[in-house]
C-alpha cells in the first residue's frame, strides 16, 4: 500500500502525525478522487482498453456509447470530446440518454488520419432544479425559495467563464431580467423564463458543470479514406493479358484492358507480383517440380539477378511503363494495388547481401519455405529476429515506401500471419507517416484470432471465411459476427469470391448460376469484395480433388476471350453500379437479416439510418433448383403497421409495384436470375 493510500485509511488522530507535506499530498489526492464523482465506464468502441484504434472512414458515422451514472438522484449530463490532428482543439458533442444508464453520441471525422475521443460527465444542477421545481409547482407547493435558488444558478453560470462572449452576455442579461421579475414578485414569469427552451440551451453552454468528471483514456480512432472501407477489386496476372499464351503480357497490355475492366465497374486493379522471377527450382505447369525452358515460373518466387522486391520483371516493361499504367488506371477511376509478398527465390540478391536474414540448415544449405507436408522449393523465407533485427524491418518498410513513391497506395500482403505482429504494427505506422491513405489487405486465411489481431495492428482490410460459407445458417451466423460483434469496429473483411490459390468447391460444381449467386452475396453483403479474373467467365476447372485451378496462371501464361458466351459481366456491372449509386451500400454494418421461410434462400437488407436508401436482397443459395416462399416485409422499419404498404422497385428488372401487408411471396429460378434486389420507400 502506498503512503498516500495508507494516509487515506488513517483516522484523523493518526493523520496528525504526518508531515505537512505528506498531509498536503494526501488531501490533494483525496480532493481529486472526490471531484471525479460521476462514473464513466463500459465505453465503446474501445479496442482492448484503448490499446488499438477503432476504424472508420472519413465522413462515416462513429457512435460512441458509455455507462454514465452518479450517486443519488441528481440529474447528470455528458458530452463526447473528440479531436483530430496533433494539437487540435477538442470539439464537443452532447451525449443523450439511451436506457439503463447508457448514453451515446454520434459524430464523424472529416479527415484521413489518427483521431481520439474521450467523455466528460457532470452533475447537472440546472436540470435537477427544473425537475424538482416542476414537481413542487405542479403539487401546489410554494416555490419562492426554489426561484431564489434558480436565480443563483443563473448568476453562477454568468460568472463561470464558459461559453462564448455572446453566450456569457446573454446569460448576464438573463440574470438581470430574472432579478427584475423577482423585484416585482412575478413568480410565474421567473419560472417560465428559468424553464424556457432557450434558457436550457444557453445553460448547456455556460452553466457550471458540478463535479466535472473525465474518462481517463483518450480512445484512439484511425480514420481511413473511403476506399479502405468500400472497394471492388479485380485481380489479374499482368503476364496473361497479351491475348496470346505464347507471348508474355506487358503493362501496355494491361492498359489496353482497362476499359474492359472499368466497364464492369471495378475501382481497384490488383496485380499479382510484378518482380523478377528466380530460376532455381522454378516450378513448371500445374506446380510441377520440373520446369521446361519456356515455363515462366511462379511470380511468388521473387528475385533474380535482375533484382528483387524493388525491381520489375523485364518482360512486363519498365518503371516508365508502370507509371503510365498507374496514370491510365487513375484516368479510368481505378487504383493499382500490388502484391507485397515477403518471400524470395533462391536467386534473390538479398541472400548473398544479407545471409543473416535467412535460415540455414546444419549442412549449410538454405531452408526452403515449408508447410508440411508441402514444400516450396522455389521459395525461401526471411526471418525477423536474431541477426535480422532491425535491418530486415527497415528494408521491408523501405520496399513499401519505394512503391508508394511510384504511385501505389494499396497493398495486398501475402500470408501476413506468418510474420511477427509487432513488425506489422510498426511498419504500417511508419508508412502512414508518409501516406495516411495507404491501404493494406491481409491475405490471411487462418485462425480467427490471428485474423483479428492483424486487423487490430493496422490492416485496413482482411480476407475472411466468406469463401467457404455457403448455407443460410453459415452466412447469417458469420455476417452477424462480423457486423455486430466488437470486431465490426476494427476488422473490415474483403469478400473475395475466388483467388488464384482457391477455387472453391461450390464454384467447381454449380455452373453459371453458382457464380451469379456468389457474386450477388459478395457484392451486397460486403463493403469490400473482389474477384480473380476468369470469374466473370465462370472458369472452374479444378485439379481433381483439390480447391485449385487446373492449368493455373501461377505457373503458365494463359489467354482468354473476355467476352465469350456464358459470361456474367452484366451481373457484375449491375452490382457495381448499385454499390456506387445507393448510399445504403456504403456501410458494411447496416446489414440486417429478415425472415424468409425457406432455408435455401438468404434474405437481408442494407439501409441508411434515416431509411432514405433501403435495399432488400433475396438470393437463392441453390444453383440447381427453383426456390421460393413467403417472407416478411420489414414494415416496422418504416414505422408502419402489419397491414401497411410500401413502394417497391425491382432494380434488376425495372418493375415498380406495391407490397400491401407484412407477408409476401417470391420465387427465384437459377437459370433465369438467382437473385432479386428491391428498393423500398414509403
Amino acid at each position: 500500500m502506498s503512503d498516500v493510500m495508507e494516509a487515506r485509511a488513517m483516522p484523523k488522530a493518526a493523520r496528525q502525525v504526518l508531515s505537512p507535506v505528506a498531509e498536503d499530498e494526501t488531501d490533494q489526492a483525496l480532493m481529486a478522487l472526490a471531484a471525479n464523482r460521476v462514473v464513466i465506464e463500459g465505453v465503446s468502441p474501445e479496442i482492448d482498453g484503448g490499446r488499438f484504434a477503432a476504424k472508420r472512414y472519413a465522413g462515416e458515422a462513429l457512435t460512441v456509447e458509455a455507462d454514465i451514472f452518479a450517486d443519488g438522484h441528481d440529474k447528470i449530463d455528458a458530452a463526447l470530446l473528440y479531436r483530430q490532428g496533433q494539437g487540435a482543439e477538442w470539439r464537443e458533442a452532447p451525449m443523450s440518454f439511451i436506457e439503463n444508464d447508457r448514453w451515446g453520441a454520434t459524430i464523424a471525422f472529416a479527415e484521413n488520419g489518427p483521431a481520439v475521443f474521450t467523455i466528460i460527465a457532470w452533475r447537472d444542477l440546472n436540470a435537477t432544479w427544473r425537475y424538482e421545481a416542476k414537481k413542487k409547482r405542479d403539487a401546489g407547493i410554494d416555490i419562492s425559495l426554489e426561484l431564489t435558488e434558480g436565480r443563483e444558478l443563473i448568476e453562477a453560470a454568468a460568472k463561470s467563464g464558459r461559453g462564448s462572449d455572446q453566450d456569457r452576455q446573454a446569460t448576464q442579461a438573463l440574470f438581470a431580467r430574472l432579478e427584475e421579475l423577482a423585484g416585482t414578485g412575478d413568480k410565474d414569469g421567473q419560472y417560465e423564463l428559468l424553464t424556457a427552451p432557450d434558457t436550457v440551451e444557453l445553460l448547456y453552454k455556460t452553466g457550471v458543470r458540478t463535479n466535472l468528471s473525465r474518462y481517463p483514456l483518450e480512445v484512439p480512432v484511425w480514420v481511413d479514406r473511403e476506399r479502405a472501407a468500400f472497394s471492388a477489386w479485380y485481380e489479374l496476372f499482368p503476364r496473361s493479358q497479351s491475348g496470346d499464351p505464347a507471348r508474355h503480357g506487358t503493362f501496355d497490355d494491361v492498359i489496353r484492358r482497362l476499359p474492359d475492366i472499368k466497364e464492369m465497374g471495378f475501382d481497384v486493379l490488383y496485380l499479382l507480383p510484378i518482380h523478377p522471377i528466380g530460376k532455381t527450382n522454378r516450378k513448371g505447369r500445374n506446380n510441377s517440380l520440373k520446369a521446361n525452358e519456356n515455363d515462366p515460373g511462379s511470380p511468388y518466387a521473387i528475385g533474380s539477378a535482375e533484382g528483387g522486391h524493388d525491381a520489375i520483371h523485364s518482360e512486363l516493361g519498365t518503371f516508365e511503363d508502370f507509371a503510365r499504367l498507374v496514370a491510365a488506371a487513375r484516368d479510368h477511376g481505378m487504383e493499382i494495388a500490388i502484391d507485397f509478398a515477403i518471400q524470395c527465390s533462391p536467386d534473390h540478391p538479398w541472400i548473398k547481401q544479407h545471409p543473416e536474414w535467412f535460415d540455414w540448415r546444419p549442412d549449410g544449405t538454405i531452408k526452403f519455405a515449408e508447410n508440411p507436408p508441402k514444400k516450396y522449393e522455389d521459395i525461401v523465407n526471411v526471418h525477423f529476429y536474431r541477426g535480422a533485427l532491425p535491418s530486415i524491418w527497415y528494408a521491408l518498410r523501405d520496399i513499401v515506401l519505394f512503391w508508394v513513391e511510384k504511385g501505389v497506395r494499396i497493398f495486398r500482403v501475402d500470408n501476413p500471419h506468418t510474420k511477427p505482429f509487432p513488425f506489422w504494427e510498426w511498419m504500417i505506422a511508419e508508412v502512414r507517416k508518409v501516406d495516411p491513405g495507404a491501404v493494406f489487405l491481409a491475405e490471411a486465411f487462418t485462425r480467427p484470432k490471428l485474423m483479428k489481431r492483424l486487423a487490430k495492428v493496422g490492416y485496413n482490410q482482411s480476407y475472411s471465411y466468406f469463401t467457404w460459407r455457403n448455407s443460410k445458417y453459415e452466412l447469417a451466423e458469420y455476417l452477424t459476427e462480423l457486423t455486430q460483434e466488437e470486431c465490426a469496429d476494427y476488422m473490415r473483411p474483403n469478400f473475395f469470391v475466388n483467388t488464384p490459390d482457391i477455387n472453391p468447391v461450390f464454384l467447381q460444381t454449380s455452373g453459371r448460376p453458382g457464380f451469379r449467386i456468389r457474386l450477388a452475396l459478395a457484392a451486397t453483403l460486403g463493403g469490400n469484395y473482389g474477384v480473380y479474373s476468369g470469374f466473370e467467365l465462370c472458369e472452374y476447372k479444378p485439379v481433381p480433388g483439390k480447391e485449385e485451378y487446373l492449368d493455373s496462371e501461377k505457373y503458365e501464361i494463359r489467354a482468354f476471350d473476355w467476352k465469350r458466351e456464358g459470361n456474367i459481366r452484366d451481373d457484375i456491372a449491375f452490382f457495381n453500379r448499385l454499390r456506387n449509386a445507393e448510399p445504403a451500400m456504403k456501410s458494411f454494418t447496416s446489414l440486417a437479416f429478415f425472415q424468409f421461410w425457406n432455408d435455401n434462400v438468404l434474405y437481408y437488407a442494407k439501409r441508411t439510418p434515416d431509411r432514405s436508401s433501403y435495399l432488400l436482397f433475396i438470393v437463392s443459395l441453390d444453383p440447381f433448383n427453383a426456390q421460393g416462399g413467403n417472407f416478411e416485409v420489414p414494415l416496422w422499419e418504416f414505422g408502419l403497421p402489419d397491414n401497411g404498404s410500401l413502394k417497391v422497385e425491382s432494380l434488376a428488372s425495372g418493375e415498380v409495384f406495391q407490397w400491401q401487408g407484412k407477408t409476401q411471396h417470391w420465387w427465384l429460378n437459377p437459370q433465369d436470375r438467382p437473385y432479386a434486389v428491391f428498393r423500398l420507400s414509403r
